[in-house]
């Protein structure tokens, strides 16, 4: 996040607060700053609309029947996923049954007591589950290694686990837009392959779903979020720490291009949702094989597509071509 954008999250953070005991414990003082609200509505619009474009809530869902694990780790993405769950289920608006989850992964210094005296406090159903991942990492891997990897996989074989002790149908997770961009350049730059976070998917075992609902937001609004309603961070003391990851730096590249260009991000982020098989270059994605001409069989379009080029024909030719 630029170093403007904390110092607007900061000012949020720092306006009157108004009080209201007629929402959810999470919402009842909060910043009564327009701008605050405007943010706090686009957040849950954008959520909404997730849930509702990948069909994330299962027909004739009932908080009975239907049962999410919301895995949260104590960094600001998992926190605004919470409360922006819990304000859409609150309103109405989400008929599942929400259960908090973060797994103590037994870090040196981790500071145990802040999750447990949150939940307490603003009333949210949860469960502390303790497992030595540090421990297996730390000893598996060398100082020099990148934990991610083998961090993740061993934290979500215990976070499918769990859910299916608790009888959930998914554990969802704070990935958002920034993260999937991320993921995408990763893939293509190191994996040679276009690929990014899905909204919405099954685990190998096919039992489980794991959703995003965040998919839709900024980094920089969940930052602004996080500190305005002042949720007590708990950073990552393992991977965290570790200096030139590839991510870190696919992220830097990233938000050099945002603020070169302001709105850049959004742009690359509908990419992902708006893909042309017939103008890539996988033959298992679309029949090239089969494509011939006067069969009714072609591409979405006879013209190379390419946004910069018809941007700068406009500009010179306006509406003559």
């Amino acid at each position: 996040m630029s170093q403007l954008s904390a110092e607007h999250a900061t000012d949020i953070a720092a306006e009157s607060k108004v009080f209201d005991p007629d929402c959810h414990p999470l919402f009842r003082e909060v910043p009564s700053s327009v701008e605050f609200k405007k943010l706090r509505k686009r957040l849950l619009r954008e959520t909404r609309q997730a849930i509702s474009d990948y069909k994330m809530v299962p027909d004739g869902a009932s908080p009975e029947k239907t049962k999410w694990l919301i895995c949260l780790s104590g960094g600001k993405d998992s926190y605004t996923l919470l409360a922006v769950l819990m304000d859409l289920k609150w309103r109405g608006l989400l008929p599942v049954d929400l259960i908090a989850c973060n797994l103590d992964q037994s870090q040196p210094g981790f500071p145990q007591h802040i999750l447990p005296e949150f939940f307490e406090r603003y009333e949210i159903p949860n469960l502390i589950v303790r497992e030595n991942t540090y421990g297996i990492v730390t000893d598996k891997l060398p100082e020099t290694s990148t934990y991610c990897s083998l961090c993740s996989r061993l934290r979500r074989g215990i976070l499918y686990r769990t859910a299916r002790e608790l009888g959930c149908e998914a554990i969802v997770l704070g990935h958002h837009r920034d993260d999937a961009l991320e993921t995408f350049m990763m893939n293509m730059f190191h994996g040679g392959r276009m690929a990014s976070m899905p909204p919405k998917l099954v685990n190998d075992e096919g039992d489980l779903m794991v959703l995003r609902p965040l998919m839709n937001s900024s980094e920089v609004d969940i930052e602004k979020f996080s500190k305005a309603m002042e949720f007590p961070i708990i950073p990552c003391n393992l991977c965290g720490s570790q200096d030139g990851l590839q991510r870190v730096q696919v992220k830097n590249m990233l938000q050099q291009w945002e603020k070169e260009t302001p709105g850049r991000l959004g742009i690359m982020a509908r990419a992902l949702a708006h893909v042309r098989p017939s103008h890539l270059h996988d033959a298992q994605a679309f029949d090239f094989v089969g494509l011939r001409p006067n069969t009714g069989e072609k591409g979405e379009s006879d013209q190379e597509p390419c946004a910069a080029a018809e941007a700068m024909t406009e500009k010179l030719f306006g509406n003559e071509f």
